[in-house]
């Protein structure tokens, strides 16, 4: 019972950062596309994207993570065939992603 509910939490925890993550990277790439705009920084758009990518792709590994602790708790078909499924975007998008952040010249990896 005990063990349910601390999954229970660590779940939603795990799911709740990866989704202020997304909204951490959105801002600073908000405020960084502000500064280049503005031209007090220099940033280019590429490398505001590849940023923005990256908290993307931790992002997901969140959700991936939130999602399995999540049917840990209820294994039933259904919710198996839901965390694939999901599993199996996420791996899409993050593989797409983290191609285009391989793109990126050595020195602006971060």
């Amino acid at each position: 019972m005990v063990l349910e509910t601390l999954v229970g939490i660590a779940g939603t925890a795990l799911g709740v950062f990866g989704g202020l993550f997304i909204v951490y990277g959105a801002a600073i790439a908000i405020i960084e596309l502000l500064g280049r705009e503005t031209r007090v920084r220099p940033h280019s758009y590429h490398e505001i994207r590849w940023k923005f990518t990256i908290r993307i792709l931790i992002s997901l590994e969140f959700f991936v993570a939130a999602d399995i602790l999540r049917t840990i708790l209820a294994p039933t078909y259904h919710e198996l065939i839901t965390l694939g499924a999901l599993v199996a975007i996420r791996t899409v998008v993050s593989y797409f992603l983290g191609k285009e952040v391989k793109e990126l010249p050595e020195e602006r990896k971060m």
